[in-house]
């Protein structure tokens, strides 16, 4: 396990760990996720889920007179966009304590502290700016390097450190939710053997050949992939993965019936328990041509076989799949009830050229479900 100091500034250090320490376990455990005045929640067993990423997860720790103060997660990975592979980075596990800010100073050395502390800003927007030298990247720095994140529409501090650090807004994101009260086997519906599993990966690649930053890195996590089969052909597939967020608040009409009056109701108690919420993460949707609409039994199968009545996943708001599930796919009503404000994709580009840079524009991006909860 190694740690290198990169940034030395007055008491302030920036140190790259190509692990997460029990000082970052810790500080990402306590971490409340959403923006202020909508959904807050942690997500349950994070230093578990942060085992998925296996050596390809390191972080950017902040401290300031050697105490941990913030954090920032570099999923180092493979992408493919519209058919050509990048060397990428997905900026995760945004973290930064309240004592960062500087607060019951003396008046006359406020401004010098405020300077320093700028001065030490300047010089991580710098390091971020620029893809081709962030730390625990793959590949030479000359090679062709992204590295994007997804902020929430209302998150003014994460979209204002993103925008600082150069980041550009290219794909907007939504949340997709689908629920059962009563969800039901299918005997179409089948977990697909490890040995199928090749023979899956190269159906999703397919499918997924026009969009940006498309990597196959979960779809058989745990192998846990779900395929729906007609005349022993496969039409539909999905990844499941199950996981849990502790609701810290949600204000509003809509957050009092989620956490006041549902969790208390007949079927509906079934979707939501009081302070938590239990889900799957439907991952690496596939469908083939003309078979959408299919995808309604085949989620319902899954969430049947494991267990679950509800399930959420992350698509592109401008793509086939959500405009698929939203008008060819019964979701149920949890999609009805949960409504959020869309999620921004930003990215920042290294020896590419901005004609190449267009396509990132143009055509949808797939997000891992792995990368949200």
């Amino acid at each position: 396990m190694a740690e290198d100091t990169i940034i030395d500034y007055k008491r302030l250090e920036i140190r790259h760990k190509d692990y997460a320490d029990e000082e970052i376990s810790t500080l990402l455990g306590k971490t409340v996720l959403g923006t202020e005045g909508g959904l807050r929640y942690s997500v349950r067993n994070i230093t578990e889920r942060m085992k998925f990423y296996g050596k390809d997860l390191s972080f950017i720790a902040l401290y300031k007179k050697n105490n941990l103060a913030g954090a920032i997660g570099l999923c180092s990975r493979k992408t493919t966009s519209c058919g050509k592979e990048y060397n990428s980075t997905f900026l995760r596990y945004l973290s930064v304590r309240s004592s960062f800010q500087i607060t019951k100073v003396a008046d006359h050395r406020r401004e010098k502290l405020a300077h320093a502390e700028d001065s030490f800003k300047q010089q991580i927007f710098s390091m971020f700016s620029n893809p081709s030298g962030l730390p625990g990247g793959k590949g030479a720095p000359s090679l062709p390097q992204i590295v994007y994140a997804c902020v929430e529409g209302e998150n003014e501090r994460s979209k204002n450190f993103v925008r600082q650090a150069g980041y550009e807004h290219i794909r907007s994101l939504r949340t997709v939710a689908f629920s059962r009260f009563k969800p039901e086997l299918n005997p179409s519906v089948t977990k697909l053997s490890p040995e199928e599993e090749p023979a899956m990966a190269k159906l999703l690649a397919d499918h997924y050949r026009d969009y940006c930053f498309y990597n196959d890195q979960f779809s058989f996590l745990n192998h846990r992939y779900y395929v729906m089969r007609k005349n022993n052909k496969i039409v539909a597939g999905v990844c499941a993965l199950p996981t849990a967020f502790r609701i810290i608040d949600f204000p509003g009409m809509q957050g009092w019936m989620l956490l006041k009056v549902l969790p208390y109701l007949p079927f509906f108690k079934r979707l939501f328990q009081p302070g938590e919420f239990r889900f799957l993460i439907f991952d690496s949707i596939f469908y083939s041509e003309g078979n959408d609409h299919l995808l309604a039994d085949l989620f319902e199968a899954v969430c049947a076989e494991e267990g679950y009545y509800s399930a959420i996943t992350w698509v592109d708001d401008k793509s086939g799949l959500f405009r698929s599930l939203k008008t060819k796919v019964r979701m149920g009503v949890l999609n009805k009830i949960l409504t959020t404000s869309p999620g921004f994709v930003y990215a920042s580009f290294s020896n590419i050229s901005p004609e190449e840079q267009k396509k990132f524009h143009e055509f949808p991006v797939y997000m891992s479900g792995v990368d949200f909860a």
